[in-house]
């Protein structure tokens, strides 16, 4: 092999070294870090699946995950269907039923206010 043909392939392999680095050794610890993640399920974990659904582990058989989405209703999931597990402070924003009690809550206290005879500097009629 002469010093021709070696210039012609060094870029080649300089390539596939420089994929492995950058794109298949990534892979292949974010599948790992997953698998890992998947077989350390425990019933009461707070997890959101693949597809964005947030439910509660109930049980973990070998290959399945039994998740419960809301109160009484359980479904059956593959571990490889779980994205990641949820810490609280990862939850959702808003529930929306907290919001409702939150705009209640203000609306009381605005009634309570006017009530009073108190009324806010955007409601102040001007003569």
């Amino acid at each position: 092999m002469d010093m021709g043909q070696l210039g012609s392939i060094l870029p080649l392999i300089l390539l596939v070294v420089v994929f492995y680095f950058l794109l298949i050794r990534p892979q292949r610890k974010r599948q790992q870090e997953a698998i890992q993640m998947q077989n350390s399920l425990t019933p009461g974990s707070r997890v959101m699946t693949t597809t964005g659904l947030f439910a509660t582990v109930v049980a973990v058989d070998n290959e399945d995950v039994i998740l419960e989405v809301a109160p009484g209703v359980e479904t059956r999931w593959i571990k490889a269907a779980i994205g990641r597990v949820v810490t609280p402070g990862d939850a959702p924003a808003a529930d929306p039923v907290v919001a409702d009690e939150a705009v209640e809550e203000k609306n009381e206290s605005e009634i309570a206010a006017e009530r009073d005879g108190e009324q806010d500097s955007s409601t102040k009629r001007r003569d």
